[in-house]
C-alpha cells in the first residue's frame, strides 16, 4: 500500500488489515510512506501495533507508480494484493482473494468496492452491481501472483502524474493473456465523501493531469482498448469541441461557483456541474496537447 498524507484515515485502514480472518503468520503488510508531510508517520504509523509482519518504507515523494514498485520489490509472499490508502478491508478480504487464486492460479483477482461517506457509517458488506468495476486491473481492490507482477515489469514509473498507471499495467497483463476474475466475496469500503466546493479546483487540476497521462498511455499502447478506456475517440473529441464552442464549460463553471460563493444553487447541482466541468477540462487539456504537437510537427 502506498500512502501520502492520509493521517485521518490510515489508522483505521491498517487496523482493518491487522484484523483479517487469517493466521497472522500467513500474510504481511508493506506500507510505503511516500513523503507524507501531515504527521502520518509520527501520529499513525509509528504508533501502530501490528499483529502480522509489517514493513514501512519511508522515502521522499516520488509518485504512486514508484511507490508501488518499492512495495513489490520488498514483498515476499506468493500473492500480491494492492489497495489504496482510503480503503477499509472487510475481515474476510484477504482470505477471499486467496480462495480466488487457488481456483485461478495465474490470474488477476478483483473484488468489490462499497463507497461510503465515512468509515463510521458502513453499509452492510453485501455485494450488489454498484460494487462492480469493469476495469481490468483496478488497484482499489486487486491481487495477482507476485511473480506475475514482476514478470510484467511492475508499474511504469514514467506515469508520475495522476491516472492510468494501474490500467497501463493491466493492459500489459491482458496482452500477456492473464485473465481478470471478479470475486464478489472480496469486499472493501472506499472512503468517498460528498464533494465540497473547496475541492472543485483540485478535481479540475486532477482531470487535466489525467488527460496528460491518458495521452501518455495511448502513445505507449496505440490500441483501440486504450482509446476507449481513456475516452480519446473521435465522437467524444468532436462533442467536446462542440460543447466548448457553445461555451458550455463556462456555464458549468458559473453553476458550480467558487468556494467562497454564497450560492442559491443547490449543492447537489453544484457538485454535478463541477464533475462535468472536470470532464470538460480533461478534453480541453487533450485539445491543448494536440495543438502543441501540431505546432511542433
Amino acid at each position: 500500500m502506498n500512502t501520502y498524507n492520509r493521517r485521518e484515515l490510515l489508522g483505521s485502514v491498517l487496523e482493518a488489515l491487522f484484523a483479517q480472518d487469517l493466521d497472522p503468520a500467513d500474510y504481511e503488510i508493506i506500507l510505503v510512506d511516500d513523503g507524507s508531510t501531515d504527521g502520518t508517520y509520527e501520529d499513525v504509523i509509528a504508533r501502530v501495533r501490528p499483529t502480522c509482519a509489517f514493513t514501512c518504507i519511508r522515502r521522499k515523494n516520488a509518485g504512486l507508480a514508484s511507490g508501488r514498485n518499492a512495495g513489490i520489490a520488498r514483498a515476499r509472499g506468493k500473492y500480491l494484493m494492492i489497495m489504496d490508502d482510503d480503503v477499509l478491508a472487510t475481515p474476510g478480504l484477504l482470505a477471499a482473494h486467496i480462495r480466488c487464486h487457488e481456483r485461478h492460479p495465474r490470474a488477476i483477482c478483483q473484488g468489490g468496492v462499497i463507497n461510503v461517506a465515512s468509515f463510521g457509517e458502513h453499509r452492510p458488506a453485501r455485494w450488489t452491481w454498484r460494487n462492480f468495476s469493469a476495469s481490468y486491473f483496478w488497484t482499489t481492490n486487486v491481487s495477482l501472483p507476485l511473480d506475475l507482477a514482476r514478470e510484467a515489469g511492475g508499474f511504469d514509473e514514467r506515469f508520475h502524474e495522476y491516472g492510468w498507471e494501474d490500467l497501463e499495467l493491466g493492459f500489459r497483463l491482458r496482452m500477456m493473456g492473464v485473465p481478470s476474475i471478479f470475486t464478489k466475496d472480496a469486499l472493501v469500503y472506499h472512503h468517498k465523501p460528498a464533494l465540497r466546493p473547496d475541492q472543485f479546483a483540485g478535481m479540475i487540476r486532477q482531470a487535466r493531469a489525467q488527460a496528460r497521462t491518458a495521452t501518455q498511455f495511448l502513445n505507449k499502447h496505440p490500441h483501440w482498448r486504450v482509446a476507449l478506456a481513456t475516452g480519446i475517440v473521435g465522437p467524444a473529441l468532436y462533442l467536446s469541441a462542440a460543447f466548448r464552442a457553445l461555451k458550455y464549460p463556462q456555464f458549468l463553471a458559473a453553476l458550480a461557483g467558487r468556494p467562497e460563493d454564497i450560492s442559491r444553487v443547490p449543492m447537489v447541482v453544484r457538485r454535478w456541474a463541477a464533475q462535468r466541468l472536470a470532464r470538460a477540462e480533461f478534453y480541453d487539456e487533450l485539445d491543448q496537447i494536440a495543438a502543441r504537437k501540431a505546432r511542433c510537427a
